[in-house]
């Protein structure tokens, strides 16, 4: 099986994986990143489908809330195809996600410039649609309501951001990265990152203020 097909079986997402708090889970292989990436360097397809399956919630989810879910799996597999052809030069001078998302990042700004401004296109689903029912703790209508119109609020708000603080945000908020490597990705200082992060936390309160009581 080449390349090409080995992304397409591994990458049919269902509509769900666009969710951001998809649980990263690590594949079951118990070789390292690097380990892989040795193997994939030499050809092996194997290898290289047992790395996409590990990280390709990551880069979906990061890549959806920066251009949005409907061009999120393509530029998925864009990522990875670049991760293929650059296995032989690849060195592990950085952790092997830093510089997976450095290359999504790359790609997601080309196509941000490409439309002439990035927009964020809302989610299918709203927060909490995949848990149990319960009739004791099942929100009201009410309730519903503001929280869906929250959930829009939010993804507006962080489109509203230029890409580079919209980026860190996701980096930093969900997927919990350090600052030193959200420095890396972005190809900033640490206080050019910490500043970065500051500007966007007022934009987002400001923008907010209202469901903030503020």
């Amino acid at each position: 099986m080449g390349v090409d097909d080995t992304l397409t079986e591994v990458m049919e997402i269902p509509p769900e994986s666009q969710k951001s708090d998809v649980a990263h889970e690590p594949h079951e292989s118990q070789e390292t990143d690097e380990e892989l990436m040795k193997r994939i360097a030499s050809g092996d397809t194997l290898a290289f489908r047992q790395l996409v399956e590990r990280h390709q919630s990551l880069v979906i989810a990061t890549v959806t809330r920066m251009i949005g879910f409907s061009e999120a799996e393509d530029l998925a597999q864009q990522v990875f195809l670049n991760v293929w052809r650059s296995a032989p030069r690849w060195r592990p001078e950085a952790k092997f996600t830093t510089w997976l998302l450095t290359i999504a990042k790359r790609l997601v700004f080309n196509e941000s410039r490409r439309r002439g401004r990035a927009r964020l296109l809302p989610q299918s689903r709203e927060p909490d649609d995949d848990r149990p029912d319960h009739p004791d703790e099942t929100p009201g209508p009410d309730q519903q309501l503001l929280g869906k119109e929250l959930h829009r609020a939010i993804e507006t708000a962080l489109a509203s951001l230029p890409e580079k603080e919209r980026l860190a945000v996701i980096l930093r908020r969900y997927e919990e990265m350090p600052y030193e490597e959200i420095a890396i990705v972005l190809s900033l200082s640490l206080p050019a990152v910490k500043s970065l992060l500051f500007r966007a936390r007022n934009t987002l309160r400001e923008k907010l203020s209202h469901y903030l009581g503020e």
